[in-house]
C-alpha cells in the first residue's frame, strides 16, 4: 500500500426519522486524543442531546479503531459509522451522529439506518484526498558526496525535513514508500553514505 484516503477538511450531514434528528459531522484526526477531544467538545456542544455516538479509525494502515454507541442499543450507533468509514475505505477520519430524540422508537433495524444514514451523508459531504505513506531517514555524508544525495532527492521526489551542515553534511528526509526500496537501494550502494531509519 503506497498511499491512504482521508478527508480534507469537516463536513456534517443531517437524517431525520420519525421525529428524530441524526446530526452528523466528520473530522480528519491524527491522533485518538484529539479525536476523543472533537468528541468532548461535540458532547458540551449538543449538551441536550440524547445520544453522541462516533466512530474513528486512525493510522495509514487503518489498524487504530472505535466505535461508541453512547447509550443507544449494543452496536446500533458506533458500528454503523465505522462500517460507512470502512465503506468509503478511510482512515485519520472521526464521525460523530448526534441524535435528537424525536418521541417515537424507531428499533434496533431502524436505529442502524439512521447512524449509517446519516454517517454516509458527512462522509459523502466531505472532500476525500489520498495521502502518500512516508517513511524517514537519516543520512550522513562528507561534503564530496553532497551531489549524490541531492540526485536522491531529486530522482526519488524526497522531501528534506531537516538538514544540517558542519564537518559533514545531514539530513533527514522523508520518502514515498513506492520508492522506498530504491532508496535503500541506492544509499547501499554507496559506501560513503552513513543511514538509519529515523
Amino acid at each position: 500500500m503506497n498511499s491512504f484516503f482521508t478527508i480534507k477538511s469537516p463536513s456534517d450531514g443531517l437524517f431525520k426519522d420519525k421525529g428524530s434528528r441524526f446530526i452528523s459531522f466528520a473530522f480528519p484526526v491524527s491522533s485518538a486524543e484529539e479525536a476523543m477531544a472533537i468528541v468532548k467538545q461535540k458532547r458540551k456542544e449538543f449538551f441536550d442531546a440524547r445520544h453522541v455516538c462516533y466512530a474513528y479509525m486512525i493510522g495509514s494502515m487503518r489498524d487504530e479503531f472505535r466505535a461508541n454507541d453512547d447509550g443507544e442499543p449494543s452496536g446500533t450507533a458506533g458500528r454503523p459509522i465505522l462500517g460507512q468509514i470502512n465503506a468509503a475505505q478511510l482512515t485519520d477520519i472521526l464521525v460523530i451522529v448526534v441524535r435528537y430524540f424525536g418521541g417515537t422508537l424507531l428499533g434496533t433495524s431502524g436505529l442502524i439506518n439512521a447512524y449509517k444514514t446519516a454517517s454516509a451523508e458527512a462522509i459523502a459531504n466531505a472532500q476525500t484526498v489520498e495521502i502518500p505513506i512516508e517513511k524517514y531517514v537519516k543520512i550522513e555524508c562528507s561534503y564530496d558526496n553532497i551531489n549524490y544525495v541531492m540526485r536522491l532527492i531529486k530522482d526519488l521526489e524526497l522531501k528534506i525535513i531537516s538538514q544540517q551542515q558542519t564537518t559533514y553534511c545531514s539530513f533527514t528526509l522523508s520518502c514515498k514508500q513506492v520508492f522506498w526500496e530504491q532508496l535503500l537501494q541506492r544509499l547501499a550502494d554507496n559506501h560513503l553514505i552513513k543511514f538509519e531509519f529515523a
